[in-house]
């Protein structure tokens, strides 16, 4: 540690040395403070809550099962239909309430136009509720 003399012909610079023992032994108290008081705003309250015996009231809407084979053949919940029959049979759905949903099982080589047209056609008609229904046991062998 440099120390200063009282001989003024002796004439140094500053120091330029920065003592950082103090901000390291702050940062050791509040290092030691924070691991102290963190685990005491982790603790919850214990409540016993009080237990329901009400069982959820599921109200499923009526859902129409729309097929799509690989070479187009449309089916309306198993039963076949035309390409000109769709935008009727939508229309009376959509008008329904609540509005059911459509859940289109396409085949897995089914053009992607045929599935696009059926899907512009129920949206054309007023169906907002659209969905696809997949096998994931298939997915998971390739």
């Amino acid at each position: 540690m440099a120390m200063g003399s009282l001989d003024p012909r002796r004439h140094q610079g500053p120091m330029s040395e920065i003592n950082v023992v103090p901000l390291v032994d702050v940062m050791l108290v509040l290092l030691v403070i924070f691991i102290i008081t963190t685990p005491l705003l982790t603790h919850s309250v214990k409540i016993d809550l009080p237990k329901a015996s009400s069982t959820p009231n599921i109200t499923r809407p009526e859902h129409i099962e729309f097929g799509i084979r690989e070479n187009g053949a449309l089916f309306w919940n198993g039963a076949p239909v035309t390409r000109q029959e769709l935008a009727a049979r939508f229309a009376v759905a959509a008008k329904k309430q609540p509005q059911p949903e459509l859940h289109i099982r396409a085949d897995r080589l089914a053009h992607y136009e045929t599935v696009a047209q059926v899907m512009s056609a129920a949206a054309k008609a007023g169906l907002v509720r659209i969905g696809f229904v997949t096998d994931p046991a298939q997915s998971q062998g390739q």
